[in-house]
């Protein structure tokens, strides 16, 4: 999908499952772009460095308070350090993170937190510890639009696909499909589903895949 795109001198956020070294390596040799990644236990080593490094993380270098958002008050901490650029086994680091994020429920009083490890290309000359919070805000702002199309949309959780990887490669279709949707700069994705829905040719015309393409989708 990257090769579609031109991410030069962009950042390119990514959850967990695509922190990956040939990702990093491609991202910043070949398409001279920057990475913000999360990093869980499918890079366990990784993820041990950087909470180690964190372990005592005194004050925050950055905190931002959010304000009221649905009935939420939320907090966020980010703390940044350029101590394991060396260290780690992982290519082009400039910055490693972690982010506690705070939140409370307005009407009940509920308390919530969490916390978040990544790593980035970004230098600390090239990114403030607000700005890589920034990215972080950026990324997940995305996800959850995603996750409400695939939970209304595709009615993703009542799906019967449940036997091996073929919940997780069904889900990663529909996510590209919602991608790709996006890319084209729709009003709505919702709108747009409905009137391509079941009908190959206005795909095909929508997507410009043929030689005979509609010259009203163009």
């Amino acid at each position: 999908m990257l090769n579609t795109l031109d991410p030069k001198g962009k950042d390119v956020t990514a959850d967990a499952l695509l922190t990956q070294r040939k990702i990093a390596d491609y991202l910043v040799v070949q398409r001279q772009a920057h990475y913000h990644f999360t990093v869980k236990g499918n890079q366990r080593r990784l993820l041990e460095d950087i909470a180690l490094l964190f372990q005592d993380r005194g004050e925050p270098d950055y905190t931002e308070c959010k304000p009221p958002d649905h009935g939420r008050i939320g907090i966020r901490k980010m703390w940044v350090s350029s101590e394991l650029n060396d260290y780690l086994d992982f290519p082009h680091v400039g910055q490693v993170f972690v982010i506690e994020r705070e939140g409370m429920n307005k009407k009940t009083g509920k308390l919530s937190m969490d916390v978040a490890y990544g790593l980035t290309s970004r230098t600390a000359r090239e990114a403030t510890p607000k700005r890589l919070l920034e990215f972080n805000r950026g990324h997940w702002a995305i996800e959850n639009s995603c996750h409400y199309i695939l939970d209304w949309n595709f009615d993703e959780d009542r799906s019967q696909i449940r036997k091996g990887h073929g919940p997780e490669n069904v889900s990663r279709l529909r996510r590209f499909a919602i991608g790709l949707l996006k890319s084209k700069k729709v009003k709505s994705v919702a709108q747009k589903m409905r009137r391509l829905n079941r009908n190959v040719r206005l795909v095909f015309d929508y997507l410009r895949m043929t030689k005979n393409t509609c010259p009203s989708w163009t």
